[in-house]
């Protein structure tokens, strides 16, 4: 799958085992795609970059953005949040985008 944000498009990953939640981005360097998480909330402990965060309802309507969030910090869990995805910092250029697009192909 992949995911478009401000014309750049990234390969998607989906953290849908324990083991793919409990390590996310943890100890990674480089980071070149975008992770989805079915989780209201995140923690970037352990991470060696930035990320940037875009917090989404179930159909994807994007309800928060953070950019460049720094290592060792917690987004608490929000209301009406149901998915996540971390992605390379700098990523997000705009101010108001409002959805995400995932491609299947």
């Amino acid at each position: 799958m992949k995911i478009k944000i401000d014309n750049k498009e990234l390969q998607l990953k989906e953290a849908n085992t324990f083991l793919k939640k409990l390590i996310g981005l943890c100890f990674k360097k480089n980071i070149d795609f975008c992770l989805k998480f079915k989780c209201n909330g995140i923690h970037t402990f352990f991470m060696l970059e930035n990320i940037d965060v875009i917090l989404t309802d179930k159909d994807n309507n994007i309800l928060y953005i953070y950019k460049n969030l720094k290592r060792n910090r917690i987004l608490l869990p929000k209301k009406n949040v149901y998915y996540t995805y971390e992605l390379p910092a700098g990523t997000i250029k705009s101010e108001n985008l409002k959805k995400l697009v995932i491609n299947d192909h």
